[in-house]
């Protein structure tokens, strides 16, 4: 029976190792997405890193974060993350939890996130915090019940990024691709943020500009245009994989074009075939073996 939500557990997959492949989630973290028709589900992959993700990975979920159909497959602990953010929010369809290295400064001080370039838009009006001591006392700091699930929900509020004190960060997206540019960009602003500090005070955009930029840079066109880089840097990392025998995922450069170029969707090179004196030579040496 083929599967209709095919091209989104391949988009979701590609989308986990866009994200490792640039450095924002390693071992740990993890991107869902909300079921495109039944706003009480959603889609995630099983208890693997995000870099070696593959279609068939990708499960079904309730809105509590259980299994639609049962499975013996080990699943993420902090799965409420995802279950709990789509509850609390309608316009959300994916959402994004890691714990890239240039947001943890920011989790461990309570610095406050700043959009400093155009990029940095995508950060949103606020980046709040949320504290697990504050409601739960001492945890292992994973989010791990309804209850902690809840809670981070409600600090995300209405806003687009989360800062978890001494864990990690939360993204929400309108898509998975949004969800991902949001990912990305937000990281490189905490880069660029943790450099400027270093050398003087920090000249931030205003509300109007950080409103304006956003909005421009959330367009499907530059969304798009940023998908296709990275996919198409996926596809040059994966490149090196075939030697090693690592699974690489297929169908990338039919995922890479973007869509809002104007452009036919790209097809899969096809394989070239061996030229023609090299395909007589290796008929000659059958023949030889055989006599």
């Amino acid at each position: 029976m083929p599967d209709q939500f095919a091209e989104l557990r391949h988009e979701l997959a590609v989308a986990n190792r866009i994200l490792a492949n640039e450095g924002i989630i390693d071992a740990f973290g993890h991107i869902s997405a909300r079921h495109p028709t039944d706003p009480n589900r959603y889609f995630i992959s099983r208890h693997r890193a995000s870099e070696l993700v593959e279609p068939s990975d990708i499960l079904e979920m309730t809105l509590d974060s259980k299994p639609v159909v049962p499975t013996s497959l080990r699943l993420y602990s902090e799965m409420v993350i995802h279950g709990e953010i789509y509850k609390a929010r309608a316009d959300v369809n994916s959402v994004c939890h890691h714990h890239a290295p240039s947001v943890l400064p920011f989790c461990a001080t309570g610095v406050e996130l700043v959009p400093l370039f155009h990029l940095g838009g995508t950060l949103g009006a606020k980046v709040p915090f949320w504290d697990s001591r504050d409601e739960f006392g001492d945890t292992n700091l994973l989010v791990r019940t309804p209850e902690e699930g809840a809670s981070h929900a409600r600090a995300l509020g209405p806003h687009w990024m989360l800062l978890l004190r001494r864990h990690g960060a939360s993204l929400a997206g309108k898509s998975v691709r949004e969800c991902v540019f949001r990912s990305i960009y937000t990281t490189r602003n905490a880069e660029l943020q943790l450099r400027a500090m270093a050398i003087g005070t920090l000249g931030q955009l205003s509300a109007g500009e950080a409103e304006k930029c956003g909005g421009h840079n959330l367009g499907s066109r530059g969304v798009e245009r940023a998908w296709e880089y990275w996919v198409t840097r996926l596809q040059k990392a994966e490149a090196m994989w075939a030697a090693a025998g690592l699974p690489r995922i297929k169908g990338l450069a039919e995922v890479a074009r973007p869509q809002t170029a104007g452009l036919p969707q790209a097809k899969a090179p096809a394989r070239r075939a061996a030229p023609a004196s090299r395909s007589k030579k290796a008929s000659a040496k059958k023949k030889r073996r055989a006599a």
